[in-house]
């Protein structure tokens, strides 16, 4: 229990939610092997016997007998789903039919070769490329799987396995997959009895035997194999044991975690590296990421070369690691300060390709690694004894970026402008040379080699940099004219000349690429920003889908569209336009698996690789809000995984701004009912509270009458009086209350007439002369006073509430006094008496709903609340104050009439 008080609250909820995910996911059996033969189908098929046996509802999805008798036999009573005819290239072939097995929806669904690769040139294509993915969507869909696989097709020891056996397996499965699985069983058998089922015909038909024989299955092969199987069960039992401990806050060691920076280069050993880091990661149970550096150099890779980075970075991200991109102008430099950012505790990089004397020129990042590393350990990876094969990332094969032609041609115009540059200090130097010395000729040359490397880059730099030297050879130093030195001291000042303008050349390059690049991604950081802040300020997710596409479009060169849902779930095209392009007519049902799903697809993802545009779902913390889809003009604006990030990014951006939306307009809505319920039981609470005292009144004198037997006619009548009096009371309780539900509902509709202050009081006045019999009324209006366009009953109502509060608050024989002048293009009416005054505190209070102030009466509160919803409703406002007598003046304006503005 205490070690339970010490977790961490996070760290709790994350547990459950990966409980509860876990429950809903189906589960993963996985049957391991060393290599083919070794008897995993038939393991697998037996105990599917065994379950059907017992009652599971287990159904064969797919299973690739090849030829074997024994398994055929096995599968003799299981219910097995029909295959899926796929043409390619003219020839059928029967594959794993995906959507048959969600529609069946069995418990347990038996789908063998793991590693498969679907025909994703069939036709018709699969979802996913792969078979692993197609596995990962019956798990999502609460199906349980088993399947089959080897030690060869695990990703992370692809390379491994191929420098043990020289075969390199083209079809793998990611280790993230593998690990996944809720199951693995070992499916082990001796390399000898292995071999004497192969020479008897159980694995492959006759004709291979020979063939698997010399180039694979070979003793030392098959116990190397067993043995990397062994330790690949053995890590994942030693995990799981880490992992149960780790329920157990006490049982945690608690120390610090090793983290890994992967730092390939753009050679033939990239791969190699980064599978070799998955498997130190996972035998360190470290972090791991994967630094790939574009320094000036490898700005200038041809495409097919930036692809293959495009490749490594995938791959990484497949087997678990964090991919990042930086810049600089020295591959040491940059992975040292970002090691240290990431408080890294080893590097892993290749053998250094730079020897001899070329090291001793320029030491290799390898050597700079090591000598300025410090306490980060650096681990130097060998190149593999296997030829190195095109990178193959485990994700989808079918999505490639077509090399564009590359540029082998040299840019002789950028060569021509830096020999201008030359020529341009050439004449300069010649106007300086009578009247300077030649050192300051030097500092000539010197500036138009920084100029041509700063404007043209490092090759034309550096052939301006001799052709300076040979021009101040030629023009300048004794004798001249002429490429002869006669004195010794000039050879010393051409060498310090050459590589003083070597380095000012290569450093002016290499500012000049770098320059660009941080220009490129500091206009992405503020496309980001802009966007982020332009979505703050718009309201309507129609209106967000159009910010957010605009700012697609413009960073990443492509259309874009944002689908959304309708009442129906079905994804539909925007109404409005959300771009300058015309619409483009998206993959509808691609859009719509991702909104399902919650997991992108299209272009450069594992599901429907070969859509032209990428669907990225619109996910919030809690719901999808849409999906949105982008088709570039360059792929590589989106393949590239820092690209393919921030358009994530985007992506959250845009589902933030739609959540944040929603939950204001929820919040206000909450906000509305939370306040209409609260008028309804203040409304509830006074009206209780004032209809109490006049029904006790008038019941007493009710009871009066009855009981009384003889009555004089005075007395009657007072009773009488009594009643009527309160039941008046009463009436204007209710119509007050029901007039001001009705005017809060909404604004009032208003009848506009030109009307005269002096008229709509006297006739109020008149109506209330019973009300207001024993109090003085004083109605002080000029003539000049010019009409005001008003709904007059409104305003009559507005007279007669503050004709009635003053009577209400004021004792008998006090004075009323009703006044109107005229302020610009309004008319000042005021009310005022010479009773108690006002309550202290902040008379706006008083216009709020039941509100009485020191209330010696009856009344629920709101007629004041009335009088300030209707002149509210004409345009003007309502104030209270103390008068000047010491009473209370309640003042409101009201607008003129057209035609008497000028009026005076």
């Amino acid at each position: 229990m205490a070690g339970d008080e010490r977790r961490n609250p996070d760290e709790l909820l994350a547990a459950v939610q990966r409980e509860e995910a876990r429950a809903r996911r189906g589960r993963l059996r996985i049957f391991f092997g060393a290599s083919a033969g070794v008897g995993k189908t038939y393991a697998m098929l037996e105990a599917a016997q065994a379950a059907r046996a017992a009652g599971t509802d287990i159904v064969v999805g797919y299973v690739e007998p090849h030829g074997r008798a024994e398994t055929e036999r096995l599968l003799a009573g299981l219910e097995r789903l029909p295959t899926q005819a796929v043409r390619v290239r003219g020839i059928v072939r029967q594959e794993f039919d995906l959507d048959a097995a969600l529609k069946r929806h069995p418990v347990v669904l038996i789908v063998d070769e793991y590693a498969h690769t679907n025909l994703v040139d069939g036709d018709p294509p699969p979802r996913h490329p792969k078979r692993w993915q197609d596995v990962e969507e019956l798990l999502s869909a609460g199906i349980g799987v088993w399947t089959t696989v080897n030690v060869q097709h695990l990703e992370s020891l692809n390379d491994v396995v191929a420098s043990v056996t020289g075969v390199r397996q083209q079809e793998t499965v990611p280790d993230h997959a593998f690990e996944a699985a809720d199951e693995v069983e070992l499916i082990d058998l001796p390399p000898d009895d292995l071999l004497m089922r192969l020479h008897a015909g159980k694995v492959y038909t006759a004709d291979q035997v020979a063939t698997a024989v010399q180039r694979f299955f070979r003793k030392e092969n098959l116990t190397a194999l067993r043995e990397i199987a062994l330790r690949k069960t053995a890590d994942r039992v030693d995990a799981a044991m880490r992992a149960f401990a780790g329920h157990d806050v006490a049982a945690q060691p608690w120390l610090a975690r090793d983290r890994l920076i992967v730092a390939p280069g753009p050679d033939a050993q990239a791969e190699q590296l980064v599978r070799a880091g998955k498997r130190l990661a996972d035998a360190l149970d470290a972090e791991w990421i994967v630094v790939y550096v574009e320094t000036p150099e490898l700005l200038k890779l041809s495409d097919r070369e930036r692809n293959r980075r495009i490749d490594v970075l995938r791959l990484a991200e497949s087997l678990g690691a964090e991919a990042v991109t930086l810049d600089g102008p020295s591959a040491a430099d940059v992975v040292l300060e970002y090691a240290r950012t990431r408080k890294a505790t080893r590097i892993i990089v290749g053998a250094p390709k730079r020897r001899r004397w070329r090291a001793l020129w320029r030491p290799s990042t390898v050597t700079e690694l090591v000598r300025r590393a410090g306490p980060i350990d650096v681990v130097v990876v060998g190149p593999s004894s296997v030829g190195a094969t095109a990178v193959r990332p485990p994700g989808p094969r079918a999505t490639r970026i077509a090399p564009a032609p590359e540029k082998t041609g040299i840019a002789w115009r950028r060569y021509a402008a830096a020999g201008a540059t030359s020529v341009a200090a050439t004449g300069v130097a010649w106007l300086m040379y009578p009247h300077f010395e030649l050192t300051n000729l030097v500092m000539v040359y010197l500036l138009a080699a920084a100029v041509a490397g700063l404007r043209f880059g490092r090759g034309p730099a550096i052939a301006a940099a001799i052709a300076n030297v040979a021009a101040f050879d030629f023009f300048f130093v004794p004798p001249r004219f002429a490429f002869a030195v006669s004195d010794f001291q000039y050879l010393v000042t051409f060498g310090v000349m050459l590589v003083v303008a070597f380095a000012i050349a290569s450093l002016t390059a290499s500012v000049r690429q770098q320059t660009r690049i941080a220009g490129h991604r500091e206009r992405r950081t503020a496309a980001l920003y802009a966007m982020s802040r332009e979505l703050t300020r718009t309201r309507g997710v129609a209106n967000m889908a159009a910010v957010a596409v605009r700012h697609v479009e413009d960073v990443f060169a492509s259309r874009a569209l944002v689908l959304v849902p309708g009442n129906d779930g079905r994804l539909h095209y925007p109404r409005e336009p959300q771009s300058q392009e015309p619409v483009w007519r998206a993959d509808m049902s691609v859009a719509q698996w991702v909104y399902h799903h919650n997991e992108p697809a299209g272009l450069g993802t594992d599901t429907l690789p070969g859509s032209a545009a990428l669907y990225l779902p619109i996910r919030g913390s809690k719901l999808t809000f849409g999906v949105l889809a982008v088709q570039p003009t360059n792929l590589r604006r989106i393949l590239l995984p820092e690209q393919r990030h921030l358009l994530e990014t985007f992506a959250g951006q845009l589902a933030v701004g739609i959540e944040r939306a929603a939950l204001a307009e929820e919040s206000e809505s909450s906000r509305v009912a939370a306040e209409a319920e609260s008028l309804r039981r203040r409304l509830l609470v006074s009206i209780a509270h004032d209809l109490k005292r006049p029904i006790e009144k008038i019941r007493a004198a009710g009871v009066s009458l009855e009981s009384a037997g003889a009555l004089d006619d005075e007395r009657r009548r007072e009773l009488a009086h009594a009643i009527g009096a309160n039941a008046e009371q009463l009436a204007d309780v209710v119509q007050n209350a029901l007039e001001l539900v009705r005017l809060e509902a909404g604004s009032p509709a208003l009848r506009l007439e030109a009307q005269r202050v002096a008229e709509i009081a006297g006739a109020v006045l008149a109506r209330m002369r019973p009300a207001l019999a024993a109090h003085v009324v004083a109605l002080e209006i000029a003539e000049d006073v010019p009409p005001v366009r008003v709904d007059r009953p409104l305003i009559e109502e507005v007279f007669e509430n503050l004709l009635k509060n003053a009577a209400g608050y004021t004792p008998a024989g006090t004075t009323v006094t009703i006044r109107a002048r005229r302020d610009g293009d309004w008319v000042v009416v005021l009310v005022e008496d010479n009773g108690p005054g006002l309550p202290a505190g902040d008379t706006a209070l008083l216009f709020q709903a039941f509100e009485r102030g020191e209330s010696r009466g009856g009344g629920a509160g709101l007629g004041l609340a009335i009088c300030r919803i209707i002149v509210a409703a004409h345009g003007g406002r309502i104030t209270a104050r103390r008068a000047r007598s010491g009473g209370a003046e309640f003042e409101f304006t009201l607008p003129v009439a057209a035609g008497a503005s000028d009026a005076r």
